[in-house]
């Protein structure tokens, strides 16, 4: 099975879905590489906005696969994969089309970093999600959170870091980190949800994000965002986040 699927939706929609339903969605390399190549595509003419999804009706993306990150010692060894994917983030949120994550599942870690990195994002009715990276005793990683503090209120972002918990939907509508709850198929209600830009020309779409996208860089997002991956990664080596993975690992392998 293909770890992401990379597809052409009517009304110009290209659609990117993480294919890996038994893994909840996890972040892999291969994932990356695939995510990689598609923003690639969303830049061309014929995309009038880039969406992205989950694979089945469980999760989004449950965040970076720890099975596949877990060897993932060192500082050093850390900061290679999160600041690569802190790269493709800052790409994600600069791209010159408009993007929504459609969160057909549940969203947690890294999988909310993905979603902030969206100019929108909507979310099934009954879905959950959360930025719980710290109950793991690291930060996020990939630039998420230095992108949600300028796109919620300072207070609200704030919390949703430190507490680390998990949120509903409609808990997630009312801080402002969803725009809207569906309950059709998640490619409807993309194409729904964004009508109205739809119908718009490919230009006028590219204008209104380069103004987007001139806050951006006045904000030094990128270099914010690196910085993130950088401190993410000194937590990263501490015994205490390979203590709390470890619990995390054995937990769900008695729950399997």
């Amino acid at each position: 099975m293909d770890p992401y699927i990379i597809s052409k939706e009517k009304d110009g929609v290209l659609l990117f879905t993480i294919n890996r339903p038994d893994r909840r969605n996890a972040i892999d390399y291969d994932v990356m590489n695939g995510l990689e190549k598609a923003i690639e595509l969303a830049a061309g003419n014929d995309v009038k906005v880039f969406a992205i999804t989950g694979a089945g009706g469980q999760a989004f993306c449950s965040g970076g696969d720890l099975s596949a990150f877990h060897r993932l010692k060192t500082e050093s060894q850390a900061y290679g994969m999160l600041s690569r994917m802190a790269s493709i983030l800052y790409k994600l949120l600069v791209l010159p089309k408009p993007t929504i994550a459609i969160l057909n599942g549940s969203a947690v870690g890294g999988g909310c970093e993905i979603a902030s990195a969206c100019d929108f994002r909507i979310g099934r009715e009954g879905m959950k999600a959360g930025f719980v990276q710290g109950n793991l005793a690291i930060t996020t990683g990939w630039g998420g959170g230095s992108i949600l503090l300028e796109k919620l209120p300072q207070n609200i972002a704030m919390k949703m870091l430190l507490d680390a918990k998990i949120y509903t939907a409609e808990e997630l509508v009312e801080i402002g980190f969803i725009h809207h709850i569906y309950k059709e198929h998640p490619t409807d209600a993309c194409l729904s949800f964004m009508e109205g830009s739809l119908n718009k020309e490919t230009t006028v779409l590219e204008a209104y994000k380069t103004l987007m996208n001139k806050k951006w860089e006045l904000l030094s997002m990128r270099e914010r965002m690196e910085e993130e991956a950088a401190r993410c990664a000194v937590l990263w080596e501490q015994e205490v986040h390979h203590d709390k993975v470890d619990e995390f690992m054995s937990k769900k392998n008695k729950n399997n």
